[in-house]
């Protein structure tokens, strides 16, 4: 059986709930495909977040790793393309404000997400739920983790991407108006992008 490391966020800025976190919770030990989920959620730390990754892949070896971070204001769920070297927005939950940072002196300006991001749009169009690729993941903690996995990596065999998602309607509720998704769909969403990975070209 096939390791996937599936990655959410704790709560973070002005929300209450990340539904990243339940989602991971949620698919933490089953599997999926051809896929055993070991699901981690993060820290909302530069710093910390990057460490943490890391160490999670070392430890767990996985084949596969998806990062979920929550996008609210998008109704739809956007896998995201492309991560660039730039640490640039609101303050973490330390505190701690970047501008115009790099995340990594030595690294590429940007790299590419090595999972099938079209082919999972377009699945989860066919079941039903609004897809679409985004071409940017921001400058916040989701970029910053993508882009600390692609370029630790790059030269290996992992397959590793970041996923948006809506906020969820219990988010909605708590913190404003937001176009949101039910639980039930934004899990059963990431289950097809899990499902995904499994099938035949």
């Amino acid at each position: 059986m096939k390791k996937l490391l599936l990655t959410g966020f704790e709560p973070f800025l002005q929300f209450k709930m990340n539904p990243t976190d339940e989602i991971v919770k949620s698919l933490n030990g089953k599997t999926i495909g051809d896929y055993i989920i070991i699901g981690v959620t993060l820290p909302v730390d530069y710093a910390a977040s990057e460490q943490q990754i890391l160490q999670h892949i070392e430890r767990v070896k996985p084949d596969v790793v998806v990062s979920l971070g929550l996008a609210a204001g998008r109704f739809k769920i956007t896998p995201e393309r492309i991560a660039i070297n730039i640490k640039d927005g609101a303050a973490d939950n330390k505190g701690v404000t970047l501008q115009d940072q790099l995340i990594d002196n030595d690294g590429d300006d940007a790299y590419f997400s090595t999972l099938p991001i079209r082919a999972m749009v377009d699945y989860l169009k066919e079941n039903g739920y609004p897809a679409e690729i985004s071409n940017s993941a921001g400058t916040y903690l989701c970029n910053n983790v993508m882009y600390a996995v692609l370029h630790k990596y790059k030269d290996t065999s992992l397959q590793a991407g970041f996923i948006h998602i809506p906020a969820s309607h219990e988010l909605t509720i708590i913190d404003g108006k937001f176009p949101s998704w039910s639980m039930t769909d934004l899990t059963r969403s990431i289950e097809l992008c899990i499902e995904t990975l499994s099938m035949k070209a």
